[in-house]
């Protein structure tokens, strides 16, 4: 059992005795990987069924306006004493800006024409920290911390971004593909460097042919003509050489190019700028027909390519020296396995299947900037100097992550730290940046399976900051390199706090202790932190705390409803299912019935298994679920008598390096080997009867449908298919890729993977439920599913479609019509 406090108490207690083993507790002033390995309980009763109003399927599928309208993008104003955030409007899509002081339970609503005078989440700041700049509506501002006063630097039509103090005092921001940088003092306004898509120009040409250069002996108008343009050109290039007041800083970066990343460093002397071929986004026939357009006319929708028509792009990082002009290209080849073939045992296979023989060669790489789904900074990160400069790159196959720095000097890059997987690379968890006081890094790795935090001096060996089986995230360095604040699951898989650790010694302590899921922000001046804290069954709500070990943390919103307070809605317990495939269980939300008794006899329970959608998610974790719908679904089914199951299956966030690659290769084979543990599970510990279970589920949570239902046609009486996922080759390349390589290079991994190949497997109810202007997974998908059904003369699953949704459903009423679906299909097969 857990022992943290007296409220954990309350949170956590031993329900079964069965248990497994996970890191233990963590204290203040110590190292995770100090404390001793605690037993955490199979069974978590994360909190008490509430209210008294039972909760209907009309009610539960009505707009969430209901429940309260939760605080959104908060963030903290410059003062350090006021936050910032959006609120929705009861019964539109509007939302209005509030502050609220830390010291106050009143919020303030701001006025339509003081907006631009509140800052921004990623407002920057002076060096001495008493000036903050920030962009609103494109124009920048500036605001005098001390005294409040704000000035507005830019006032056009023009979009200007990405503000930064320079080393000298002044204010830098993008506009376009230029930088310009104001003296707050004077106002003048300086071009620092304009980047150019094209080539260079070339200049005056001189006669190539030999017909032109005779043209130009024997026609004294054209020589003379010829040399005037020269003349002209070189007073030209004289006059911007030896007169400051002109702005000389053009570069070109190639025609035919685009600009993926581009940095200037804080003391105004160099950019890195990383451009790669343009190359649309779809081809002409990548399109979605909408049927109930405005018009009543059929729109075709532009949509993205589909992975199987992906090809590989590389980039290229060019380094531009602002005060000598001069640009240079730095090649990948100093990268450890920048030629590395990968991906020769999958080819080997493939080959081998079609009776032909790989023979394995070396070839540079496609390579490009890291790409994090979950980031709000850049792949690459000047030192607080702008002397020194680094960049994470990930190989285009999706097996390596470098972290790279630039030899000024000798014009190349060199590599501070390679991460090598041969399943894929995450991506999540790539966070990096550079100590203030040292030219030392810190970034994320998840080379020991979980996600933590590393150092290396620039010349330097690397050490690890962080250890233990939890996952690291979101990391915040202060300014006196005293403290990176993370967040991180050390205690439970599924119970997130803030924590922080010194980078001199790796001591970590922890901040907060709230018992549920916490994301912070740290204020300005760093004294304070901005959470949004959620439990299960309570809906997130901002708090502040100190930024000091085991702070205490006040409530600052109250935005849930009385509504959603008094329905009777029944809390689910966290339970880890022992696996029969890993040594690790399989963590999963059980909702019982309400008249469930433990250790019940003679009755035979039906059950449903829930199944989250991917991208990379956890959803079996004590705050409160993206899933709130289906929460109150999953409670309303409990309340008739239901067990429903709501498993993290391998693949699954917050698990490890490990669990998150379970899947290579074999999408659908860990995910259903876990549903049928879930099913033994409820059937030992819940009374089910293993004759009556269903599933369902949404995109990944379709395709795991289907392929239960294909691949063990006995483990389920029925299923519901959403929004699914049928043939992976059309899915987008960035998630598919990682998991399935290229249909090109592993036809095996999807054909092994995608439910369309194992269509003829389906004996038991089908549902099929399909939006039809869906952009992420096609309604495409469901067609041809459907059609491969017909022609294997199925006869026990239907479809129903939904003319005016996305992937994410919007209007109530489709949303009622799909659960009711979902519900009827249970009350007729179980």
């Amino acid at each position: 059992m857990i022992f943290k406090s007296s409220t954990k108490k309350t949170l956590i207690a031993l329900a079964v005795a069965s248990s497994v083993m996970l890191s233990g507790c963590q204290s203040t002033a110590s190292t995770p990987t100090e404390q001793p390995q605690s037993t955490v309980a199979s069974v978590v009763v994360t909190a008490a069924d509430t209210g008294t109003t039972a909760i209907t399927l009309e009610q539960a599928m009505a707009h969430p306006d209901w429940l309260g309208r939760q605080a959104e993008r908060a963030f903290w104003a410059a003062d350090s004493k006021t936050v910032v955030y959006a609120q929705k409007q009861q019964g539109n899509e509007l939302r209005d800006l509030y502050t609220q002081a830390v010291n106050s339970q009143a919020a303030s609503q701001v006025a339509l024409n003081k907006l631009h005078t509140l800052g921004a989440a990623n407002a920057v700041y002076s060096a001495d920290r008493t000036v903050q700049a920030y962009v609103f509506e494109g124009n920048v501002f500036v605001k005098n911390i001390n005294t409040g006063a704000i000035t507005q630097i830019t006032h056009d039509s023009a979009k200007q971004s990405k503000p930064q103090f320079l080393t000298d005092g002044n204010l830098a921001y993008r506009q376009g593909n230029a930088f310009y940088k104001v003296n707050l003092a004077t106002g003048l306004q300086t071009e620092i460097a304009n980047l150019h898509l094209s080539d260079a120009p070339e200049g005056i040409a001189e006669p190539a042919t030999y017909i032109a250069k005779e043209q130009h002996k024997l026609i004294d108008y054209i020589a003379l003509t010829h040399k005037n343009k020269k003349d002209k050109q070189a007073r030209k290039e004289q006059l911007n050489a030896e007169n400051s007041s002109i702005a000389n800083a053009q570069f070109y970066l190639g025609k035919g190019n685009e600009l993926a990343d581009v940095q200037l460093s804080p003391n105004g002397k160099a950019l890195v700028a990383v451009v790669k071929e343009s190359r649309s986004w779809r081809e002409d026939s990548d399109i979605m027909p909408n049927y109930i357009a405005d018009d009543a006319g059929v729109k075709a929708e532009k949509v993205r390519r589909r992975v199987a028509d992906e090809k590989p792009i590389t980039s290229e990082v060019i380094y531009i020296d602002l005060v000598e002009q001069k640009q240079t290209t730095l090649a990948f080849d100093t990268l450890p396995g920048f030629d590395e073939d990968v991906l020769a045992a999958v080819k080997k296979e493939n080959f081998a299947r079609d009776g032909k023989t790989y023979e394995s060669q070396k070839q540079p790489r496609a390579i490009n900037l890291m790409m994090d789904w979950g980031w709000d900074q850049s792949a690459i990160v000047w030192n607080k100097t702008g002397t020194q400069v680094a960049m994470m790159l990930e190989a285009w196959d999706n097996k390596d992550r470098w972290l790279a720095t630039v030899d000024v000097e000798s014009s190349k890059l060199v590599s501070q730290h390679r991460l090598h997987d041969d399943a894929w690379v995450n991506y999540a968890y790539n966070d990096f940046g550079w100590l203030n006081n040292s030219d030392t890094l810190y970034f994320l790795s998840e080379e020991t399976g979980y996600s933590h935090i590393y150092k290396k001096p620039l010349n330097g060996k690397v050490s690890q900051l962080t250890k233990g089986q939890f996952v690291v995230s979101n990391l915040t360095l202060t300014n006196d390199d005293s403290a990176i604040y993370y967040k991180a699951n050390v205690e439970h898989p599924g119970l997130y706090e803030i924590y922080r650790v010194d980078p001199s010694n790796g001591n970590s302590e922890q901040v907060t202790n709230l018992d549920g899921m916490t994301d912070y922000k740290l204020s300005p001046d760093q004294t304070k932190l901005l959470l949004t804290h959620s439990k299960i069954m309570a809906p997130p709500e901002l708090y502040v705390a100190d930024a000091k070990a085991n702070s205490s943390a006040i409530q600052l919103t109250h935005t849930v409803s009385e509504a959603f307070l008094a329905k009777q809605l029944i809390a689910p317990k966290i339970v880890a299912v022992p696996s029969s495939h890993t040594d690790q269980p399989i963590y999963a939300k059980v909702y019982y019935p309400a008249d469930y008794v433990e250790g019940e006899s003679g009755k035979n329970r039906k059950a449903v298994i829930f199944n989250h959608g991917a991208g990379y998610l956890q959803n079996s974790h004590m705050g409160w679920s993206g899933y709130f719908r289906e929460f109150m679904f999953h409670s309303l089914l409990a309340s008739e008598g239901y067990v429903v199951m709501d498993m993290d299956y391998r693949a699954s966030k917050g698990y490890g390096r490990d669990w998150r690659t379970a899947i290579y290769r074999q999408m659908g084979t860990p995910e259903i080997q876990d549903l049928a543990d879930g099913v033994s599970w409820m059937a030992e510990n819940a009374n089910v009867d293993t004759g009556s279970v269903g599933t369902y589920g949404g995109s990944y949570g379709g395709f795991m449908t289907f392929m239960a239902l294909f691949t063990q046609p006995d483990l389920f009486q029925s299923g519901a298919a959403l929004r699914p996922v049928t043939d992976w080759a059309h899915y987008n390349g960035p998630y598919t890729s990682n998991i399935l390589n290229h249909p090109d290079v592993d036809p095996i991994a999807y054909e092994k993977s995608s439910p369309i190949y194992y269509a003829e497997g389906l004996k038991n109810r089908l549902l099929i439920n399909a939006p039809m202007v869906d952009n992420n997974v096609f309604f495409q998908d469901s067609v041809r599913l459907v059609q491969r059904l017909i022609e294997l003369e199925k006869e026990n699953f239907e479809t129903a479609i939904f003319p005016v949704e996305p992937h994410g459903f919007v209007q109530p009423s489709s949303w009622l019509d799909e659960y009711r679906r979902i519900y009827k299909l249970f009350k007729e097969t179980l």
